[in-house]
């Protein structure tokens, strides 16, 4: 859920505005709400939502914290106010606005309860861990790589390279943008972070050796040099259980959104 309004940006407000009596003779003259601005209520449960948001993001709960949703949420009412008076409200985008996000709220409402209902268990999380460890394999490589259009291209590159020229001045013509100024580097990679003809060329070649047949995957045709090789030092467990544990709620809930999907009739 988005985040109602940044606490940061209203600590001046906050600050200016003491934990005053006024508020708490409101909340004494009606319960159900935080002020009344031009006569019309302001309900507390709205000042609820957007607390509850904030302290789960890390805010503490404080009267600065308070004054301030009070005082945002005065802001809305006097704006939400004067945009009724001109008629915003009745017009057909700003209505079709409204409804997108009243859908907005009650998917994430019902989302985040299906994720409480659903939670991942650590035994699951510590069999995922397992096989993205099995994929990833033992070793990272360290490759360049020239990538053109077509076959004869990349023939061409691999003759000059046979011949002596250097890799790295070579490389310039690549159109891989995210490597040609660095000579094709592609820094330190596991095999499965490549698509399968690339990572197939290159652990099956030598240490500084070149492929000599071009290479071709979905994004045209590779001259890969492969560098060196390290053992791969897979991170703990815990560091990234939260993460792998996160991946797997997603997955849960895409899963359940799809299920729902196909048993839904659309005309």
């Amino acid at each position: 859920m988005n985040r109602p309004f940044r606490y940061a940006t209203l600590a001046a407000f906050a600050l200016a505005l003491a934990a005053t009596p006024a508020l708490a003779k409101k909340e004494k003259k009606d319960e159900d709400a935080i002020a009344v601005v031009n006569g019309k209520p302001v309900p507390a449960m709205r000042a609820n939502a957007i607390l509850a948001a904030q302290v789960a993001q890390g805010q503490p709960d404080s009267p600065q914290l308070r004054n301030a949703v009070r005082e945002e949420l005065v802001r809305r009412e006097v704006l939400a106010q004067e945009a009724q008076k001109k008629g915003f409200d009745k017009k057909a985008d700003v209505q079709a606005q409204i409804d997108l996000a009243r859908q907005g709220v009650l998917i994430g409402a019902y989302l985040n309860d299906y994720v409480r209902s659903h939670p991942v268990g650590d035994e699951a999380i510590k069999k995922e861990y397992e096989t993205i460890r099995a994929t990833m394999g033992d070793k990272e490589y360290k490759a360049r790589h020239i990538l053109v259009d077509n076959e004869a291209d990349a023939q061409s590159i691999i003759d000059k390279l046979k011949k002596g020229e250097k890799f790295e001045d070579l490389a310039k013509q690549s159109k891989d943008p995210g490597s040609k100024d660095r000579g094709g580097d592609l820094g330190w990679a596991t095999p499965n972070s490549y698509v399968k003809p690339f990572s197939n060329a290159l652990v099956k070649l030598e240490k500084g050796k070149f492929t000599e047949t071009p290479v071709k995957s979905d994004f045209g045709y590779h001259v890969i040099m492969f560098d060196d090789t390290r053992e791969l030092k897979a991170p703990a467990f815990e560091e990234v259980k939260g993460q792998i544990a996160q991946r797997l709620q997603q997955k849960l809930v895409e899963q359940h959104i799809a299920e729902l999907r196909s048993k839904a009739k659309v005309d």
